[in-house]
Order: structure tokens, then sequence, then C-alpha cells
């Protein structure tokens, strides 16, 4: 029989690729660990590791492998979880996913309103795209992800929170005769991005219908307290996230234009793994996230 010891083992040592780190991880002697894993390959009848001077590489069946142990050692922790987590709400560890487009907007407001409402709460941050994000939810590496809407994969639940907005940016310095934007209007100027793998990159793409444009530059931009500077610095224009411009815009030296109806927007909202029993404790941490974000955007509200 397969036991959770061999699953826990040969995950840390796929995940890790390597038997030394694996083993230090999972507080054994590299022996013991290594003898589980034949174990496992001799129960299973197939070799899940190769074994080489730069290190450990997957087979196929490995991979295969490797993503179901991680489904059980997930499924698992939620179990755990569930018994822990019973009559208290939001307390203990959760470790929490938010996109780099949100980030900086939504916890600054958000931190201080869980230090107060969730003592016991022990809080771990990771700030990535939303492809990472997703893949650290499903091996159970995060609990709860706040990211840009919708995430297809039936093993993920979701709820919406908000509505974020884009806005037209500019250099105040660039002359403009009109009250609202149009996507005809992105094309008059070089259009600055976030670089690849950016979901508000696409989102913005999207709407533009620019996939094919030669004025889109990303100049490698990673965040977009870079694209704005570039913008106010006259060299082009972008789309700003309303959450963003409280922040962002602070310094004065932005032009800022709603789109004509309908606004382009992207949706808000929270996601964790389908089996997890933590629902009820996700929904009020987003009661608590919509009470951050809603201040900041009537603050923020163009005239």
């Amino acid at each position: 029989m397969i036991s959770f010891k061999q699953l826990r083992y040969f995950e840390a040592v796929a995940r890790t690729r390597h038997f030394g780190k694996a083993a230090e991880q999972c507080a054994v002697t590299q022996p013991a660990l290594s003898m589980q894993i034949q174990e496992l390959e001799k129960t299973l009848g197939v070799q899940l590791l190769e074994r080489g001077r730069n290190g450990v590489l997957l087979t196929e069946a490995g991979r295969e492998i490797a993503g179901r142990a991680n489904r059980i050692l997930a499924d698992t922790r939620d179990i755990v979880d569930f018994a822990r987590r019973q009559g208290s709400v939001l307390s203990g560890p959760l470790h929490f996913g938010v996109i780099p487009s949100v980030a900086p907007y939504v916890l600054p407001a958000l931190l201080p309103l869980i230090r107060k409402n969730f003592p016991a709460l022990d809080l771990h941050l990771r700030e990535t795209q939303t492809h990472h994000l997703v893949e650290e939810l499903l091996d159970g590496g995060l609990d709860l992800l706040l990211l840009a809407l919708p995430v297809e994969n039936r093993q993920i639940e979701t709820i919406k929170l908000f509505n974020d907005r884009f806005l037209l940016a500019m250099s105040k310095s660039r002359p403009m005769n009109r009250i609202r934007a149009t996507p005809e209007l992105l094309r008059q100027d070089r259009l600055l991005l976030l670089e690849e793998g950016h979901c508000l990159r696409d989102q913005a793409l999207s709407y533009c219908s620019l996939r094919r444009i030669d004025n889109i530059d990303t100049f490698g931009a990673s965040n977009l307290s870079t694209i704005v500077q570039m913008v106010a610095g006259g060299l082009g224009m972008t789309l700003l996230p309303e959450l963003s411009i409280k922040l962002e815009c602070r310094q004065g030296d932005i032009r800022l234009m709603r789109f004509t109806d309908p606004q382009p927007r992207r949706v808000i909202g929270l996601a964790w793994r389908r089996s997890s029993p933590r629902k009820r404790h996700f929904v009020e941490l987003g009661k608590l996230i919509t009470q951050a974000t809603s201040a900041q955007m009537r603050d923020s509200e163009l005239v």
C-alpha cells in the first residue's frame, strides 16, 4: 500500500528537484527519504525519478503522479484545517496570494482591518502573477487568492467582490479637447502596458482589440508605478485601474479620462480550492476587503 509519508517525501523531491533539500524539508535523513521513494516506485511498478549529476528529473509517470500527490496532500491539509477551524472564524495560519496590480492598493487599507477584526489570524502574504498563484493554490501552498476573475478551473471556487473600472491616463502636457475617452484614441499614441504575464495587460488589450498594433510597448515594466512615471514624462498613455489612481496619481502630473459606456473594467474577487472547508471564513474576509476598497474608491472618484 502507498503511505502518506511516501507521497509527502516524493512531493518534496518533485518540488525541489533535490534529495538533500527534500530530506531537510521533511526533517528526515536523505537515505531514509530515498528508501521510501524507492518503496513507492516498487509498489507502483514505475520509475518516478531520473537521478543524475545535475539533480533530479521527473519521468512522464513521475510528473503525473506528482500532480496527483499534490492534490491528495492539499485535500489532507484541508481536512486538518476543517477540524482545527470549527467554531472560530479567521484564526491560525492563512496563506494569502494577491496579484501585483491589486496588492499595493488594497493591502495598506486591509491589513489594519484584519489586525483589528481578526487578531488571531496568522497571515502569510504572497504577491505574484495569476498563473503562479493558481498553481500554488492547487498545490496547497496557498489557501486563498485575491485576483481578477474569472479563474477557469473546476477545482477552484470564486466569489466576486467589486468591479474595477479602467481609466485612460496621459501626460497633463498633452492637449485634449474631449471629455470621454474611446478605444480609438489609444491608437493615436504609444500605449504603455505591463510586460507579458500580467493579467492587467491582457485585460487592457482585450478591451482595445490591440493585440497586433505596433504602438504597444511594455519596456519590460513589471509594475504600474513605472508605467505612470513614463506616461507623466510624455512617453505615451496607458490604462489604469480605478483602484490604483489614488496612489499612482498623487503627484498630479497625470490627466485621467473615463471611457465612453460601456466602460472597460475588471472584476476583482477571491478564489480558493473547492475542497477547502474555510469558505465561510473567506466570505467574511471578502466583506472586509470590500469595506477597505470601497472607501478607497470613493476617495479616488473623478468628478
